[in-house]
């Protein structure tokens, strides 16, 4: 693949799809914010009624009074947790959400990807999985970056993790003793820490090592109705074993003139996989992020993108933005640090558009 780069665009000034431009674009998804302060309240209800049901068996993360995290057991408690415990107002608001979605959202894998660090990955993640919650949608998050950004992103602390995903993937532990419920609506995580560095090394002998990641999102696939996975800054196992597992890639760019770069590779890695490992895999769409208006570069390598994934490319534009560079520093997504910034607005925004572009 070939770009033309910054010499040779065109003079003529690009007209550029900025977050705050898309008004006309809104479909019924608009009544959502009526629904949520509903969902909101009924979540009181549900969470009160978990935490009774959790008292004596720990179940649930945070139910206890030292708010310490804690694993879901096994299967069995974590469907009547999951499935008990919704009440009839919840059931139906969810019902109202998804009646005005003109799309396809149960049991969808979206691997979250690029082989360029700092491009917003992990941010990304976490704030599209907290407004798939918070807009009544069961969500697994799943941190496959041994960085762990979206596990502290949410406010849990690594040291503490009893299992990880890589207790799952490498060691063969129980999936469920590994999922923490977040204290955000509808929120899992199945968490990271450092141990998962060492785990390149140890899939290159593993049979079936492609497949690792994959055997355990299908015990999970009929019990969320997103699952997302963080993968790492590279193009090695942990990410084959994302692409191999998901039923779609969602690409964040930053725009800046090297993320252009390693866009082909990244394409010709998703063709080869879709071709030898995973034929459902799809691209369901690219997100421009760290947009700075007062440059001229960035709207130049919106344009080239533009052109390159003419119907991929999301119309909303993650902006830069302090309040949302801080929010990870204090282990919150930027729904609950403040969520009436321009970089909430856009993810927001964002999700909704993911919500109603699912593959046909």
């Amino acid at each position: 693949m070939c770009f033309k780069f910054f010499l040779k665009f065109k003079k003529k000034k690009k007209e550029i799809i900025s977050y705050n431009e898309q008004e006309e674009e809104k479909s019924d998804l608009t009544k959502l914010s009526v629904l949520n302060n509903n969902l909101n309240n009924n979540n009181r209800i549900i969470s009160s009624s978990i935490n009774n049901s959790s008292s004596g068996s720990g179940c649930i993360a945070g139910s206890n009074n030292n708010n310490e995290e804690k694993p879901v057991k096994d299967s069995e408690n974590f469907n009547n947790i999951i499935k008990n415990n919704e009440n009839v107002f919840y059931s139906n608001i969810k019902n109202d959400i998804t009646k005005n979605i003109k799309g396809n959202f149960m049991g969808r894998v979206i691997a979250i990807a690029n082989q360029k660090g700092g491009v917003g990955k992990s941010t990304t993640a976490v704030n599209m999985a907290s407004y798939l919650g918070d807009f009544g949608f069961k969500t697994l998050l799943i941190d496959f970056d041994p960085q762990s950004n979206s596990t502290s992103g949410l406010g849990i602390e690594k040291e503490k993790i009893k299992n990880s995903v890589y207790d799952v993937v490498i060691s063969g532990a129980d999936v469920y003793s590994a999922i923490l419920k977040t204290s955000y609506n509808n929120l899992f995580i199945l968490p990271s820490n450092i141990q998962l560095a060492g785990a390149e090394v140890e899939l290159v002998s593993a049979m079936k090592r492609e497949y690792k990641l994959k055997a355990v999102i299908d015990q999970l696939k009929n019990e969320f109705d997103f699952i997302l996975i963080d993968c790492p800054p590279a193009l090695g196992l942990l990410t084959i074993n994302a692409l191999a597992a998901a039923n779609e890639v969602l690409i964040p760019i930053q725009c800046e003139y090297y993320a252009l770069e390693g866009l082909g590779q990244l394409i010709n890695t998703i063709n080869l996989i879709k071709n030898n490992l995973n034929e459902f895999l799809e691209i369901t769409g690219v997100v421009m992020t760290m947009f700075d208006s007062r440059t001229k570069l960035a709207e130049q390598v919106i344009e080239e993108v533009k052109a390159y994934f003419p119907e991929k490319l999301y119309k909303t534009i993650i902006p830069r933005n302090v309040r949302l560079s801080e929010a990870p520093s204090y282990g919150k997504p930027i729904i609950d640090y403040d969520p009436n910034c321009k970089g909430a607005i856009a993810y927001k925004d964002l999700t909704e558009e993911v919500i109603k572009n699912g593959p046909k």
